[in-house]
């Protein structure tokens, strides 16, 4: 890490850095986007109420939605807003909050395949987080299976693999 990308990092933060994140910040920020999650889940709702009453305001009726489309919009918007948020970024918005970033075992940006993967068993199984509880390196079930981690990194993105790590030669 050179000056300019060590100046961005919190003085603070800086012996973190590229460290693996433990559960209470993991937690923290997959909470936050839970939260953030459920919002959107709400809005589409309204969105799709306030719809059908502009269409229809006469024959509009208010009705609850079901636990089965409530849970499964709930996956489905989980699984595409970290599907994006990892590949584009490496970061969700509870991560960049939280400052932590999901990597590869090369400490590179996942791709958008293993991103996907790695979304639907998050979604899927999020009971997993808590492996990394006992695991020695701090990688949940989902981090073991697709072999990512989850690090400290306070840059706003990773230009090169983090420190202490080195690319592979092809």
């Amino acid at each position: 890490m050179n000056e300019v990308e060590l100046s961005l990092v919190p003085v603070e933060a800086r012996p973190y850095q590229g460290r693996t994140a433990g559960i209470i910040t993991r937690l923290v920020a997959n909470t936050i986007d839970a939260l953030l999650v459920g919002a959107a889940l709400i809005g589409t709702y309204l969105g799709v109420v306030a719809f059908r009453f502009v269409v229809a305001p006469r024959d509009f009726t208010w009705q609850e939605p079901s636990w089965f489309w409530f849970v499964l919009g709930f996956f489905a918007i989980t699984v595409v807003y970290l599907t994006a948020a990892w590949w584009v970024s490496g970061r969700t918005i509870g991560d960049h909050v939280m400052g932590i970033r999901v990597v590869t075992g090369t400490r590179t940006r996942l791709r958008v395949g293993r991103a996907f993967v790695r979304a639907v068993l998050c979604a899927a199984f999020p009971i997993g987080l808590l492996w990394c509880v006992v695991s020695r390196d701090r990688r949940a079930v989902h981090d073991v299976l697709l072999r990512t981690s989850v690090v400290y990194d306070w840059l706003p993105r990773p230009a090169r693999p983090l420190p202490g790590t080195a690319r592979p030669q092809p």
